[in-house]
């Protein structure tokens, strides 16, 4: 065992003592789970959040906006609101404005108290416009970097990135790869082309990439990777991240990406069919795991100071592998059986099918037939119609799902691997960084509690109501299934007997 282990005692909260930590994108998914963790388990002196209006609200109101959510529950209990608050700096500003849209007095705030930077920020859609992905997510790493490249104290850039945005490889290694473009000219291309111009090439200019995500993903590393003889810079290559395992709270998320939106969809009982390899699996991240690591990383990196090591792979599926199907097989037992959700539309069930054909056939029959039915009941009701525009959502995001749920890739991540072996107990339980005690079932449970109460806004109050319902739709179910297949029965059994005695 490493001799570094046998103090016992947390060397990573200590580390931020006196530290002013800078985070883009801290009000998405990671970057709330990344504020609470640095509030309640590090000794942080600052946090700086650049954070930009949105819908009329300024960025102090979101500031409160967001420390109003569940996950900061127990942090506020622990230590205070006032205290939780007078601990962020906001900084107003937009990652996809030139400049980064900050004012000179918080530049230099920056440039002269900020020592470890974590850019999260980013969309994450995948059919986001080319023109807006290339400006949020490669422009604006472009001016996180120049930024950082004047900052006095500077520790640490660390880039958010993503493992799935190399998609050429089979197999991704800890290390650069070749980006599909050249950043800066794309970034100059795409500055003065109109937005119509941008729209009608992307296609072309995505070549071999799937989407702009991954494209504007890959460039934006490169970025990185160049300013690497400039500055200290890591890069952090996240899967597919998930609800939180269980800190600060089981199951919290606040987005329906990745299997979330599957197991709503099944649970429902809208999603009926899907084209994919049923065998395939994915690489899932439980977000409080993936922000740990980002923080055992960083201790690595500013208090180690082992340089060696600046490329991340913040991934599961070695330890937690469950197949395409296995999440959904996972997911219709719980919605049916232990947490069913309000309002479900049929009993779970349906399948994976292995050919496009089989699934365009099956979606029509069982996704849009229903739909197109229930919503005209619904018009003659008085109600607006909802289902088609539900299943039109699922069918866009099928697009993209698709791509993903019928390759495989796998990655190397032998830093993490590494890593565990230099933290020690105390370590290991507060900043977790392995799959130790995750039962998958447990894990999709919480989930679906997590999407009823986080997501759906379902109270706890409604699941009887909800078990009722779903014992409704389960006689429903059986009775069509049995008339189904009385008919075909009826109808097969009349053939053969005209074709015998006619």
């Amino acid at each position: 065992m490493d001799v570094e282990n046998n103090d016992g005692r947390d060397r990573i909260g200590p580390l931020f003592r006196d530290r002013h930590v800078m985070i883009t994108g801290g009000t998405g998914f990671m970057g709330k789970v990344m504020i609470e963790k640095l509030l309640r388990c590090t000794e942080v002196a600052k946090i700086y959040l650049l954070v930009r209006p949105k819908k009329g609200k300024l960025p102090k109101q979101r500031l409160e906006e967001m420390f109003a959510n569940p996950i900061f529950a127990s942090v506020i209990k622990l230590r205070g609101l006032d205290t939780l608050i007078s601990q962020c700096v906001l900084i107003g500003g937009d990652v996809m404005e030139p400049d980064l849209a900050i004012s000179e007095a918080d530049r230099q705030l920056i440039i002269d108290n900020v020592s470890i930077i974590y850019h999260c920020a980013a969309t994450i859609r995948f059919d986001e416009a080319l023109k807006k992905a290339v400006l949020l997510n490669t422009r604006g790493t472009k001016l996180m970097v120049e930024l950082a490249k004047q900052c006095k104290k500077l520790e640490m850039f660390g880039y958010v990135s993503t493992s799935y945005c190399h998609l050429n490889e089979k197999l991704l290694m800890e290390k650069p790869y070749s980006p599909p473009a050249d950043p800066h000219k794309v970034i100059k291309a795409i500055e003065w082309l109109e937005d119509e111009v941008v729209d009608g090439m992307t296609r072309k200019i995505l070549g071999e990439c799937p989407n702009t995500y991954a494209y504007t993903k890959a460039l934006a590393e490169a970025l990185v990777v160049e300013s690497m003889k400039d500055i200290p810079a890591v890069i952090f290559r996240p899967s597919i991240v998930v609800p939180t395992w269980r800190e600060p709270l089981p199951g919290w998320t606040d987005n329906i990406n990745g299997p979330v939106g599957l197991l709503i969809g099944a649970g429902k009982g809208v999603i009926r069919s899907m084209y994919c390899n049923s065998t395939g699996y994915g690489d899932y991240l439980p977000v409080d795991f993936g922000v740990s690591a980002i923080l055992v990383c960083t201790w690595n990196y500013v208090g180690r100071k082992d340089y060696t090591r600046n490329i991340y792979h913040l991934v599961s599926s070695a330890e937690m592998k469950v197949s395409w199907e296995g999440i959904i097989e996972i997911g219709k037992s719980i919605t049916a059986k232990k947490v069913p959700l309000n309002g479900v539309f049929w009993y779970p069930g349906g399948t994976m099918k292995k050919y496009r054909w089989q699934h365009n056939l099956s979606a029509f029959l069982f996704h849009w037939i229903p739909a197109v039915l229930i919503d005209c009941l619904l018009y003659v009701l008085g109600y607006k119609p909802v289902l088609c525009r539900v299943h039109r959502r699922i069918a866009k995001g099928f697009e993209v799902f698709e791509y993903y749920a019928n390759n495989q890739w796998d990655f190397d991540n032998s830093n993490i691997l590494f890593l565990r072996t230099k933290i020690n107990e105390e370590e290991k339980v507060k900043f977790k960084i392995d799959a130790g005690g995750v039962v998958i079932e447990d894990y999709f449970e919480d989930c679906i509690w997590g999407a009823r109460r986080f997501i759906l806004k379902e109270t706890d109050d409604t699941l009887p109501a909800a078990r009722r319902h779903m014992k409704i739709m389960w006689c429903v179910d059986k009775i069509c299934k049995t008339l189904i297949v009385g008919a075909f029965l009826y109808y097969v059994g009349m053939w053969i007997y005209n074709c015998i005695f006619q």
